[in-house]
């Protein structure tokens, strides 16, 4: 192993074929979205080159401005609460015996579900006419709550109910995440703090929280990036409705480039998506600093 490491041509057979996948699939792309995002470009035409123009369109789009904030709330929210209880569920279920596969399984299943099915079954839940609603009138509820076109407040029912869903759905990722961090800490660590007189909840601070640190960065970029990227949730629940105020940045992408076939437009909002997303991740290595331990 260490002959072929320290062969160059190996190496470079053995990197060839993820080295044409990530060019073919990303790098191309992404340079071709930045170009076309200083074009006007319809698809039918060739692009014509128009400098900021694009940019400078973004910063009167009032769509454009409510689709950063919702995207921004998003973002906190998601890693904020993924982070809360992705690490209780993975410090409770680590400690207990009798039912760990169960109900790891439960709360992981809806990662693995499509977020389109799964946006259309929670659109049908929370339907004024369906759902909730016919439940809540059988006991007497005259007047239930709009819950995904009521648009009133600073943030929208509709958003608290699409980032609840989105909460349910992708919590079980960083509970798996921070579980397989737990289990590679050294038991003897754990033993030698219930010596010390640690109870379970001063060992998971000062002992398990910051030996897992490295997996909370890893975490919190992840739930970051996949919230700033929120599309089949947000799109099959409301579509963007009531009036556009619960647009994110992705659906509105989706809607200047499929819809009115703005693709230059569409291509400078691709663009500022993916300046956040390196923005967040740098942000989140930066603040969440970590130190390797012997575990």
């Amino acid at each position: 192993m260490e002959k072929m490491l320290r062969n160059k041509k190996a190496l470079a057979v053995f990197m060839l074929p993820a080295l044409l996948l990530f060019t073919l699939v990303l790098f191309i792309p992404i340079v071709q979205s930045i170009y076309y995002s200083f074009c006007e470009y319809k698809g039918m035409t060739a692009p014509h080159y128009i400098g900021l123009d694009n940019y400078k369109a973004l910063l009167s789009d009032k769509i454009f401005i409510i689709a950063l904030k919702n995207s921004m709330f998003f973002l906190v929210f998601s890693c904020v609460s993924q982070l809360v209880f992705g690490l209780v569920f993975a410090a409770v279920l680590t400690n207990i015996k009798k039912g760990r596969n169960i109900f790891k399984n439960i709360i992981y299943l809806p990662c693995v579900l499509s977020s389109a099915a799964l946006g259309l079954m929670w659109m049908f839940i929370f339907d004024s006419k369906l759902g909730i609603n016919q439940l809540l009138e059988k006991i007497g509820v005259t007047e239930p709550p709009l819950w995904l076109t009521n648009s009133n407040g600073h943030i929208i029912l509709p958003m608290w109910i699409i980032a609840f869903v989105a909460l349910w759905q992708y919590v079980g990722q960083s509970m798996m995440l921070y579980m397989a961090q737990i289990s590679g800490i050294s038991k003897s660590l754990m033993e030698a703090s219930y010596i010390d007189g640690c109870t379970k909840v001063q060992t998971f601070r000062y002992i398990t929280l910051p030996l897992i640190k490295p997996m909370v960065a890893t975490a919190m970029s992840l739930n970051a990036i996949g919230s700033l990227k929120f599309f089949d949730l947000v799109y099959n629940m409301t579509e963007g409705r009531p009036n556009h105020k619960t647009e994110v940045l992705a659906t509105h992408l989706y809607q200047q480039g499929f819809k009115y076939f703005k693709y230059g437009y569409a291509s400078a909002i691709g663009v500022v998506l993916l300046i956040l997303c390196l923005l967040v991740t740098l942000f989140i290595n930066k603040v969440v600093k970590t130190e390797q331990y012997e575990m």
